[in-house]
């Protein structure tokens, strides 16, 4: 009996940026979010080669069941923050960008407190549909409901989070429902689904310190900017050009780095992680379908090895 035991490196390097950043959008601890990756591997690794066809697919079915069934635990054993708590502990709107990076325990709470607005199937369906655009078809597996059940769930979800913090897919619908122009709706979702594509190729190339593949998702004359937290230390150089771009985000945020993105859908943006510690935070301006620039924000405290 072959088991996927015997690709397992392989399997990881191409799909654990992806699980991770799956998880981390619906649980938003990255801790949680690596330990449900490492347990949805294990699995996949006791898995008979003959019974997947999809393994990206299998990988999401059991990465969005492990959640579900850790937010439904975690929700009957615990006390949850008041949203006044919530909305207090939130850092405030004027503070300056580049102290925001410092502060990890404010960037969990305000991933939070939109995350706290919804039940354990509303946050599973919401997260799938409209950041990760399944299918419902897949959702309704995933949630052991069916799928009219599971398009309820997410259109719940989205009245539940203000389109300002929901980002461009949640406006579309919003657009759609208040009877605006279809046309403009699909443009909307497109961009968003094309900003999702280019994000993910983005994290996996980073993730996994590949050159190559980062060169395919910048632009030909790509920029990257960085800031260093707090003033700690003068401000690098800006870089032009794709290869120079693509060098120095593998020296700060390749091999080593856990990557998820921005918990604002609204953003197009990645949290970079190291042993869990929260040490970089990066905004991407995205033309057409590729990265055309790169604003950086540093700790460099942290150790980057």
């Amino acid at each position: 009996m072959e088991t996927y035991g015997d690709q397992f490196t392989a399997l990881w390097d191409a799909h654990r940026a992806y699980v991770v950043d799956l998880a981390f959008r619906m649980l938003g601890d990255i801790a949680e979010a690596e330990d449900v990756a490492q347990e949805a591997f294990l699995r996949l690794s006791r898995a008979r080669t003959d019974e997947l066809g999809n393994v990206r697919g299998w990988l999401t079915v059991v990465t969005g069941r492990l959640c579900l069934d850790l937010m439904s635990s975690a929700r009957a054993r615990r006390e949850q923050l008041g949203d006044s708590e919530l909305l207090n502990s939130v850092v405030s709107q004027g503070i300056d960008p580049a102290d925001r990076v410092t502060l990890d325990d404010h960037v969990q709470s305000a991933l939070a407190m939109v995350l706290h607005r919804l039940n354990p199937p509303e946050r599973v369906a919401f997260i799938l549909h409209d950041v990760f655009a399944l299918p419902f078809e897949q959702i309704a597996a995933i949630l052991g409901r069916p799928v009219g059940t599971c398009r309820q769930l997410a259109r719940r979800a989205r009245t539940k989070i203000t389109p300002a913090t929901a980002g461009t897919t949640l406006v579309a619908a919003d657009r759609a429902v208040a009877g605006a122009d279809p046309a403009s709706a699909a443009v909307d979702h497109a961009t968003a689904s094309t900003h999702r594509a280019v994000l993910d190729n983005f994290i996996a190339a980073c993730s996994g310190g590949d050159l190559n593949a980062l060169l395919t998702v910048l632009a030909p004359d790509a920029w990257g900017s960085a800031t260093f937290v707090a003033g700690s230390l003068p401000a690098p150089p800006d870089t032009h050009g794709a290869t120079a771009v693509a060098s120095n985000m593998l020296s700060y945020f390749g091999s080593g780095a856990t990557l998820v993105s921005h918990p604002a859908p609204a953003t197009v943006g990645v949290l970079a992680y190291r042993d869990r510690v929260l040490y970089g935070m990066l905004v991407l301006t995205i033309r057409s379908d590729r990265v055309a620039g790169i604003e950086a924000i540093v700790d460099p405290t942290i150790p980057m090895a």
